[in-house]
C-alpha cells in the first residue's frame, strides 16, 4: 500500500496536470469575440443585454492549514479558502481565482483577484459599448454581482435594500436573475465532486490545485457532455440581436457617465414597457402596458401585478 505522502504527491501532481493541460483548451484568456458571444447568450437566456457573465464566491471548506491560525476562519464558522469565478449564461467558468483565506469578504478577494485588477486597468478586452435592444445609447457591456461587489462601469450590482423603491426593486429583480449563472455553476460543481462536500484535508498549495483542476474539469464535462438550455427567442428579438451588433452609433455614448449613472440608466431601461412582457394567469391576452413608469411600478407594488421568475407580471384580480 502507498503511504499518506505518496498520495499526496500523486494527487497534487495529477490536479496540477489536468489544470495545465485544459486550461487553455476549457478556460482560455476570453478575447473580445468571446464577450460578445458571451453577451449574446446571456439575452437569449436571460433576457439580460450586453451582460458578459456573473460574479461571485463560493467558500470550500478545508482542514485548517497549519500554522495560519484564524486566518482562513470564515463568518459561516468553518475554514474556508474562497473561489472566487466568472460564469457565462450556461454555467460555464470564463475565469477562476483560488487561494484568498475565507476571512475576506468577497469584495476584497474580487479586488485582490487577477479578474479584478485587470477590470480596474482595462486589459480584460471588453469589447467597446454598443446600444441595447430597443435602445440608442451606447452601453458598456458588464458582468453581474451582489452585493458584496463594488460598482464599476463593468460591474453592476444591485441598489442598496434600505434606498428600495419600486423602481429599483425590479432592477434589482433583474440583477438576481443574471447571477444564476454562477450560482448554478457552483451548485453543480459541487454536486459533480464530493470533495465539495466535506472538508479538503491536504496542504495550502495541494488544495488550491485540486480546487483549480475540479474547475477545470467541470468546463470539460459542461461543454463535451453536458446539454445546453435552448433559448425561447423569436424573430423579432433575433433581428433586435443582429441590430445591436452591427449598430455603431457614434454621438450616443456613455464614455463620461459615472457607475452610479449607467446603473440609473440600466434601471430606466428595464422599465420601458418594450422591456417587460405582462401575461393574464387566466388566459392568453395580453394587456396594454401604462407609459407612464410611475403607474408600472405602483401597480406592480400594490399588488395588482406580480413579478414571475421568467420577468414577466400576472394579473391578480
Amino acid at each position: 500500500m502507498r503511504g499518506d505522502n505518496t498520495i499526496g504527491i500523486i494527487v497534487k501532481e495529477c490536479s496540477e496536470a489536468i489544470w495545465r493541460i485544459l486550461q487553455p483548451i476549457y478556460m482560455p484568456v476570453p478575447k473580445e469575440e468571446t464577450w460578445k458571444s458571451i453577451a449574446k447568450r446571456y439575452y437569449e437566456l436571460w433576457d439580460l443585454p450586453n451582460c458578459i457573465g456573473s460574479v461571485d464566491g463560493k467558500h470550500c471548506r478545508i482542514k485548517k492549514f497549519d500554522t495560519t491560525g484564524s486566518l482562513h476562519y470564515n463568518f459561516k464558522s468553518f475554514f474556508s479558502v474562497v473561489l472566487m469565478a466568472c460564469a457565462d449564461a450556461d454555467g460555464i467558468f470564463t475565469t477562476i481565482d483560488v487561494g484568498e483565506a475565507g476571512r475576506f469578504s468577497d469584495g476584497a478577494v474580487f479586488k485582490a483577484s487577477n479578474l479584478g485588477k485587470l477590470l480596474d486597468t482595462d486589459k480584460l478586452h471588453i469589447p467597446k459599448p454598443t446600444p441595447m435592444p430597443n435602445d440608442a445609447f451606447d452601453f458598456p457591456f458588464y458582468m453581474v454581482g451582489d452585493e458584496a461587489f463594488p460598482l464599476k462601469i463593468n460591474l453592476m450590482r444591485p441598489y442598496p435594500k434600505r434606498v428600495l423603491d419600486n423602481e429599483k426593486r425590479i432592477y434589482n429583480y433583474r440583477m438576481s436573475r443574471g447571477r444564476k449563472s454562477v450560482e448554478c455553476a457552483f451548485g453543480m460543481l459541487a454536486s459533480k465532486f464530493e470533495i465539495f462536500q466535506r472538508p479538503i484535508m491536504c496542504h495550502e498549495d495541494t488544495a488550491i490545485k485540486v480546487i483549480k483542476a475540479a474547475c477545470i474539469l467541470h468546463n470539460f464535462i459542461k461543454m463535451v457532455e453536458g446539454h445546453f438550455s435552448v433559448p425561447q427567442i423569436s424573430k423579432n428579438q433575433e433581428n433586435q440581436c443582429t441590430n445591436r451588433e452591427m449598430s455603431q452609433s457614434t454621438n450616443n455614448h456613455f464614455s463620461n457617465k459615472s457607475a452610479h449613472e449607467l446603473r440609473d440608466y440600466l434601471k430606466k431601461y428595464f422599465l420601458k414597457p418594450e422591456n417587460l412582457k405582462f401575461v393574464n394567469t387566466k388566459g392568453s391576452t395580453s394587456y396594454t402596458l401604462p407609459k407612464d413608469n410611475t403607474i408600472l411600478c405602483e401597480m406592480i407594488h400594490s399588488g395588482v401585478l406580480v413579478l414571475e421568475e421568467d420577468i414577466t407580471c400576472r394579473w391578480i384580480q
